[in-house]
């Protein structure tokens, strides 16, 4: 019996608000436990909510970059559940009417396009954080995080492996953070997924006893869970055993899940309308107001680098595949107008430092500015594109300009014409094998005879002037 897994997914998403959703306090991350909430977030009796109205603007801005329609009127429900890090004890949250219904995000897994189908993105309230220390065996909530604006993307079970789950889950952060949105920070809980994972023969009209995995916060992590249920409820299903509906923990060290609790239905939350906060009808003019300030996002960076700035759809591809690295190289370019050689610079040489961990994207120890300065200097004949690079290990190092680095390690081509000279001299002496090779016809030796002389000057002349003095020297 060949089992074919079928897959939704939920993706939560913290909103990039200053203030809460339905208070003032901090969204900021972090910070000592239990210093960033207040009354409302704790949900002390007698507060009221006040929406966020910048939290209302980002799913929609959501929606829209998924091709969702936006709904005209909207409101907010109670999901009714206990569980320590709910301190009132009632999610606000949102069950008939969300923001956003239906949409799609096409994404490309082996080559293959696929469209991905979401079912709604509605807003609601993150929970607190457990957390847990063994050796005291106690567990102890921390608040701060409770009211953070959160967006629920709930997909169709369109997925059918981890792959294509976890393209989708890197395109959505994606997305979300060009728009402005959410900065994606999985290291930091700002996206988490919950995968929902069922198993039936391939070609049956019914889809098996599904389980939920929670809380997945890397992409890693999502394809591991995925990978392990599947094989669980194969080796349960082919030993005649039955797939029991219940919510699981992934644990990471051992790359297995656990039962934590019967799988819930949407009845048991006893979901209804929140009476403290009113609907929102939304007129056509707001609505065109938000989606007119939505960014430019990946793909249209993408093909405007290809179209204008002449770059490789290759080279493109892995400039916008990061927002922070795009930014780097639009900040870069309004400097110093060189998009290509720009571009091809953090291809092979930044983006090799960066994934060496050589430098720490969150903390740039130089500005685009000064690396658009260092791109000048070496296109402008100013240093050698050699010397360039260890120009930028310095600027790792150090945070010194380019500039600086030039002047103090005298990087600077010189065009000293009786040094120049002198060294070819060196050089076509020294090779007296290849220079009559050159003579007979052999011009492949060039490239040799050029390196050796590079090398000897330190960038002390320019490429260009080296090898007009070489070729007259081997003509002479």
């Amino acid at each position: 019996m060949k089992l074919y897994p079928t897959i939704g997914l939920e993706i939560h998403a913290e909103l990039l608000t200053n203030s809460k959703v339905f208070c003032s306090c901090s969204a900021s991350f972090g910070g000592e436990p239990n210093s960033r909430c207040c009354p409302v977030c704790s949900g002390l009796p007698g507060t009221l909510p006040v929406l966020n109205a910048k939290a209302v603007e980002y799913i929609i801005k959501a929606g829209y970059i998924m091709n969702c329609d936006i709904s005209h009127f909207t409101k907010w429900d109670r999901k009714n559940y206990f569980y320590p890090d709910l301190p009132k004890a009632y999610q606000i949250s949102q069950m008939p009417r969300p923001v956003c219904l239906g949409g799609y995000v096409d994404i490309n897994v082996d080559g293959e396009e696929k469209r991905m189908r979401i079912n709604r993105i509605h807003l609601e309230e993150d929970a607190g954080k457990l957390v847990h220390d063994d050796s005291e065996r106690i567990s102890l909530a921390d608040y701060n995080r409770c009211g953070i604006p959160l967006i629920e993307i709930v997909t169709e079970p369109d997925f059918h492996s981890a792959a294509e789950v976890a393209a989708f889950f890197e395109k959505i952060r994606l997305m979300l953070q060009y728009a402005g949105v959410c900065d994606g920070k999985l290291e930091q809980g700002s996206m988490r997924c919950d995968v929902n994972i069922s198993l039936a023969e391939k070609d049956s009209d019914k889809l098996g006893t599904r389980t939920e995995v929670k809380n997945l916060n890397s992409t890693r992590a999502i394809q591991r869970a995925i990978e392990y249920e599947i094989y669980r409820q194969t080796e349960l299903i082919e030993n005649g055993e039955r797939v029991v509906q219940e919510t699981l923990h992934f644990n990471d060290a051992t790359g297995e899940t656990s039962s934590l609790r019967s799988k819930e239905d949407a009845h048991d939350y006893r979901y209804f309308p929140d009476p403290d906060i009113p609907p929102i009808i939304f007129t056509e003019e707001e609505l065109a107001a938000i989606k007119a300030d939505i960014p430019e996002m990946p793909h249209q960076r993408l093909e405007r680098y290809v179209n204008e700035y002449g770059i490789s759809k290759a080279d493109a591809k892995v400039l916008t595949d990061s927002k922070r690295i795009s930014d780097f190289f639009e900040n870069a370019i309004k400097e110093n107008n060189l998009p290509k050689p720009t571009a091809t610079f953090i291809v092979v040489e930044l983006m090799r430092r960066i994934n060496l961990g050589e430098i720490d994207l969150d903390n740039m120890p130089f500005s685009a500015k000064d690396f658009a300065s260092l791109i000048e200097l070496a296109e402008k004949g100013k240093i050698s594109k050699d010397n360039r690079k260890v120009i930028l290990r310095e600027m790792i190092e150090s945070g010194k300009s380019p500039e600086e680095i030039a002047e103090q390690q005298q990087l600077w081509i010189k065009e000293d014409n009786d040094l120049l000279e002198k060294t070819i001299n060196e050089i076509l002496a020294a090779n007296p094998g290849p220079v009559e090779q050159y003579r007979n016809g052999e011009t492949k030796v060039f490239g040799f005879l050029m390196g050796q002389c590079n090398k000897a000057l330190k960038g002390a002349a320019s490429p260009a002037s080296v090898k007009q003095m070489l070729e007259e020297k081997l003509k002479g």
